[in-house]
């Protein structure tokens, strides 16, 4: 039996935060009072620190040059790099590709991990296109776009590894693939958009839960004609993506995107290759992008994902709007949690996956566990 305790740390149990020993038990947190600790005990001194459920990405297409559009192989390789930024479960993100891209990601995933693996935890694709708004496609690549077609989607289940699809809603047959994706277990998210708000709401009733990296790639919110927006900030069955880095969404209207949606929001990176890289040119399938001021750029000048990270994005959310430290790790592990139905995951309560970032109180993030098993440690 594998035994871990984090000692002396304050702990977020859900709602606050609470001074007592964190017990990891075969990779799973265990309850105070259970079974006498083992005679092998890891024991991490965790003083002065905060301990928090591990993070959860749910977009990042690629870092430190790997790019998931043109290397889907390279996934478990990527997994082993998150947990530097807390990240212990994570949505590998294809974007708009040919579909061989897609089958050879699933493929990788199937494979499984390499022998030695230590990383964050892979819970499925996130497919971003190709049944995207061709006039909101960003940096996705006009050609590969394509109308919702249900033969194409057709092998797209949750047992088959995919997690969570982003559409346009507004899109011909696009309400009948939602229904079709909701009844195989994937979560629909709605994005690269001009929906209007009836169109919006009309994928909410069809079982759309999640939106898209909010403000982006979206028709802009009106007075008049609120848009798949106004129908993420006010409609409470929807969950919201926001990516928080101060350059997709201006810090004020994160703030303002914070009161209206509170715990509906969840914190996504949207990272490229570019992530832990220097500024300058790198891939994002067939394109470049070039990295500045930080922000990620197509050479027209078109975001293309970020080089973001997701303890920066908690950082940055608790900065940009004031909310409590404990409110800003929750959008970037409870929040993405409840978003993938994900009950073992998003929490330190006993029987929980022993997913674990210990951080500063600055929220600079120390250590990650992943089941109990130490996979970075800054010191």
């Amino acid at each position: 039996m594998s035994d871990l305790v984090v000692r002396g740390a304050s702990v977020w149990r859900d709602a606050g935060w609470v001074d007592e020993d964190l017990r990891i038990v075969d990779g799973v947190v265990a309850s105070e009072g259970g079974e006498p600790p083992a005679a092998d005990q890891v024991v991490i001194d965790g003083a002065g620190l905060l301990a928090a459920p591990g993070f959860i990405d749910l977009q990042c297409n690629g870092a430190v040059g790997i790019d998931l559009a043109s290397e889907p192989e390279r996934l478990w390789e990527l997994a082993g790099l998150l947990p530097r930024w807390g990240v212990t479960a994570w949505l590998p993100t294809i974007v708009t590709t040919p579909p061989e891209v897609i089958e050879r990601a699933l493929a990788t995933l199937a494979e499984g991990p390499p022998p030695g693996f230590a990383g964050a935890t892979p819970l499925g694709l996130h497919l971003e296109g190709p049944f995207l708004a061709p006039g909101k496609r960003g940096a996705h690549p006009r050609p590969l776009l394509r109308s919702p077609d249900g033969a194409a989607a057709s092998g797209w289940s949750r047992p088959a590894g995919v997690a969570l699809v982003t559409l346009a809603p507004e899109l011909d047959g696009a309400l009948d693939l939602v229904r079709d994706l909701v009844d195989r277990g994937v979560v629909v998210s709605l994005g690269h958009s001009a929906a209007t708000a009836d169109q919006a709401r009309a994928a909410v009733e069809a079982g759309a839960t999640w939106v898209t990296h909010l403000f982006n790639a979206m028709a802009p919110l009106h007075h008049r004609e609120p848009g798949l927006a106004g129908v993420a900030l006010t409609d409470e069955r929807l969950h919201v993506g926001l990516v928080a880095d101060g350059v997709h969404v201006h810090p004020d209207v994160v703030r303002l995107a914070w009161r209206a949606l509170g715990a509906r929001m969840t914190l996504v990176t949207d990272a490229v290759a570019a992530l832990g890289l220097p500024p300058g040119e790198h891939p994002l399938g067939r394109a470049t992008v070039v990295v500045q001021d930080d922000a990620v750029r197509l050479p027209d000048g078109t975001l293309a994902g970020s080089a973001l990270s997701l303890d920066q994005a908690v950082r940055n959310c608790a900065a940009f709007t004031g909310c409590t430290a404990g409110d800003a790790l929750s959008a970037a592990s409870a929040g993405p949690a409840r978003v993938l139905g994900d009950s073992g995951r998003g929490s330190l309560r006993p029987g929980r996956h022993g997913d674990v970032v210990l951080l500063t109180p600055a929220l600079e993030v120390v250590a990650t566990l992943v089941d109990g098993r130490i996979v970075h440690d800054a010191r």
